[in-house]
């Protein structure tokens, strides 16, 4: 028998703190790409469409694909956004509802919009009304998913990343493929369990490098191996959403002993509960961070400084100074940094020639509030373009992305990308495409929490992580939550879950 599959790509993580919304053109400016459109530009690379298709292309499957979308990460998506984007991937549905045997998604797991807390489980929810209760139904999600109970009711099968930064986005993909395939075939009859302990999000924003989140994924990974146990997922959780389901969840897709298998995943969740005060990144301030820039001496590589609060790929606005300026006074030499968010700026510097000597007030400009308002700045101008370039690293291999119009500015001894278009740093690309070579630099300054690890640690003679006070702050105690459920750590730092007898 040939089954025909529904997929789609549509993703976002909103940070609710943001002020920064994101309408349809922001899902443009990333990518957006509808039917076909989307496997030509995904479908081989490592995203989760590209493992549907691995699965597909071995079973012989008729994929109906509805659109790859994504937005960078920020604050909710406009309603006039989401119902649009919905709106084009239930028409598809709805014309080959009739032939469907099964559906996959590559979601994120994390996105509000500003009508619903759960994108996700509101897009099942609709799924579910035209093709009914048993079709089945598998998802993908981001390791910084807030699972919500509806989610897991909704989709029977649930397959998270296990590596964080993200270079299995395609293998779990393909994982996804493969158990819907047999359940398609009525071998199996998934459904997916999921615990949740009341906490923002694990304690070390899901880190599997290092730290307690290795352990667990080796748990996963040997008890997905066991009888009527298709995917273990452990999803740290995504802080920044003030929304009732916050937090951190481990989910279970699987048959049979439902018992044993709620019993395995609550052993999971205890273990990020009982580890909710461990520390594992240490997060210099500004000041520290660049004094140990100035007395670095490279030998294997570049210091990397990783401006983790005011990462683009938290939501963050990307435009925050406090790092940039603290390394002009320090005179730094012979280093870069990028990139930071300001299209006014860019429009400015687009009216000189290469070479020339400008001054301008750069960055700070959308919520100084936030990792510190603009600064003036005088320089020559070494580079303009559109700010397009293609990834060649472990995240970002053979897809295009674009900064907009780019510029690259040089103040001091430090080279600076500019950029119209918010992103977050995962590749090397983003910065030679402009003329910078990381490796050539004694400092290297980017904005990113962890994903800049799988292309910039290889080069690196020294990591360190510092927390700039921009809107990804590591101290979400700092956050205005209003709509979260309480009691939860660590607003509520004695919150006790029943599981630890508290």
């Amino acid at each position: 028998m040939t089954f025909t599959v529904f997929t789609a790509e549509f993703q976002h993580e909103s940070n609710t703190f943001s002020r920064c919304l994101a309408d349809i053109s922001a899902f443009r400016a990333r990518y957006f790409y509808p039917g076909e459109q989307g496997i030509a530009e995904r479908g081989e690379a490592n995203t989760p469409l590209a493992g549907f298709l691995d699965v597909g292309r071995k079973e012989g499957w008729n994929v109906v694909h509805a659109i790859s979308t994504g937005a960078n990460p920020s604050g909710p998506v406009t309603e006039a956004a989401y119902e649009e984007i919905v709106a084009v991937l239930l028409a598809r549905l709805g014309e080959t509802a009739h032939s469907i045997n099964g559906i996959l998604l590559g979601l994120h797991g994390a996105m509000v919009a500003e009508h619903t807390e759960d994108g996700e489980g509101e897009l099942l929810e609709r799924i579910r009304a035209i093709v009914g209760p048993e079709i089945p139904i598998g998802i993908t999600l981001d390791p910084h998913a807030n699972v919500t109970e509806r989610m897991a009711r909704l989709a029977n099968i649930i397959v998270a990343y296990k590596t964080y930064p993200h270079v299995d986005m395609r293998d779990c993909g393909m994982l996804a493929g493969q158990i819907l395939h047999r359940a398609m075939k009525g071998e199996i009859h998934p459904v997916t369990l999921r615990e949740a302990p009341p906490m923002l999000e694990e304690v070390t924003g899901g880190r599997t490098d290092i730290g307690p989140m290795v352990e667990r994924i080796a748990m996963a990974r040997a008890y997905e191996r066991e009888e009527d146990v298709f995917a273990v997922s452990v999803d740290g959780g995504f802080g920044n959403a003030d929304i009732r389901e916050v937090g951190p969840t481990v989910l279970v897709t699987c048959q049979g002993d439902l018992a044993r298998h709620r019993a395995f995943i609550r052993k999971i969740a205890q273990d990020i509960w009982d580890k909710r005060h461990s520390h594992v990144t240490d997060f210099l301030s500004v000041e520290a961070a660049v004094a140990e820039a100035k007395t670095f001496a490279a030998r294997k590589g570049p210091l990397v400084i990783a401006d983790y609060a005011d990462n683009p790929g938290g939501g963050a606005y990307g435009d925050s100074t406090a790092l940039l300026a603290a390394m002009i006074d320090a005179r730094l030499e012979n280093a870069c940094f990028g990139p930071i968010l300001d299209a006014e700026a860019v429009r400015n510097l687009q009216r000189y020639a290469i070479g020339s000597d400008v001054a301008l007030s750069l960055g700070g400009k959308t919520d100084p509030r936030f990792g510190g308002g603009p600064i003036e700045v005088s320089g020559t101008l070494l580079h303009l373009s559109d700010g397009d370039y293609i990834g060649d690293g472990p995240m970002m291999g053979g897809l295009k992305g674009s900064f907009g119009p780019t510029a690259v500015l040089r103040v001091g001894g430090i080279d600076i990308l500019v950029i119209s278009n918010v992103a977050q740093i995962l590749d090397l690309q983003q910065f030679r495409a402009f003329g910078i070579e990381p490796t050539a630099r004694r400092v290297v300054a980017l904005k990113s929490m962890q994903h800049f690890r799988a292309a910039f640690e290889p080069i690196a003679g020294k990591v360190i992580v510092c927390d700039s006070g921009a809107l990804c702050t590591p101290d979400l105690t700092k956050l205005p939550y209003k709509r979260t459920r309480r009691p939860i750590f660590p607003l509520d730092p004695y919150a006790a879950w029943p599981n630890d007898g508290g």
